[in-house]
């Protein structure tokens, strides 16, 4: 079902959805700062391979874990480098990836294990609202697999169709460019993917990062 956030009763009812669904081990999409996304709960492997199937894609590729807070993200980290907390404190919430060490203790099955994990903490209402709830999600770009991005939740619909529990429609995306991704595993940071956030200002808060493109 698609809810309309931008009217306040439709709003509570569809967050309140979304909730429910994710707990339920369901699928939902949701708005961010950057493109629509489709999510489940990080820590039901059963959802995050129905993520997976509904785009159309296998599980090599471990999808990115969306958070309410950023207090949530030291329960998520084996460790977090100084660099990730100045590069975190600086752009979050916002659109900048941080891939990290992520915690051996977790009970969670992403895909292919690598050891690491893609976070980031989103500027959206609509989205922290339902993160802080639900706590950490696995959130995918919201359309199937060779398709573009969806940037309102009725595009994402016509392409994922019923295999979504709830909708959350707030509007088109205001700025739909992905995320900046910094991997922070190594001993100087490393951007990985150029996006919203330019290096320019990454640089103002980290000197030494790196571009992957010119390492």
């Amino acid at each position: 079902m698609l809810y309309d956030c931008r009217s306040p009763a439709d709003r509570d009812r569809g967050i309140a959805a979304a909730i429910e669904a994710v707990k339920n081990g369901e699928l939902v999409v949701l708005p961010t700062d950057t493109v629509y996304g489709i999510g489940a709960d990080a820590f039901t492997p059963y959802a995050v391979k129905a993520l997976a199937d509904a785009k159309g894609q296998g599980r090599q590729a471990s999808p990115p874990v969306l958070i309410g807070s950023r207090h949530t993200l030291d329960g998520l980290v084996f460790s977090l480098p100084r660099a990730a907390r100045d590069l975190v404190e600086a752009f979050w919430p916002g659109a900048l990836t941080i891939v990290v060490e992520h915690s051996p203790t977790l009970s969670w099955n992403l895909g292919d294990d690598t050891g690491t994990v893609a976070v980031r903490m989103p500027l959206h209402p609509v989205a922290l609202e339902v993160l802080r709830e639900t706590g950490p999600m696995a959130v995918s770009s919201a359309n199937r697999t060779g398709q573009p991005a969806a940037v309102t939740a009725e595009e994402a619909r016509d392409q994922l169709a019923y295999s979504v529990r709830a909708y959350l429609e707030a509007g088109p995306c205001p700025d739909p460019v992905p995320s900046t991704i910094v991997d922070v595993t190594g001993e100087v940071p490393q951007v990985l993917r150029r996006g919203a956030i330019p290096l320019e200002k990454l640089r103002d808060v980290v000197p030494d990062i790196l571009d992957a493109r010119e390492a």
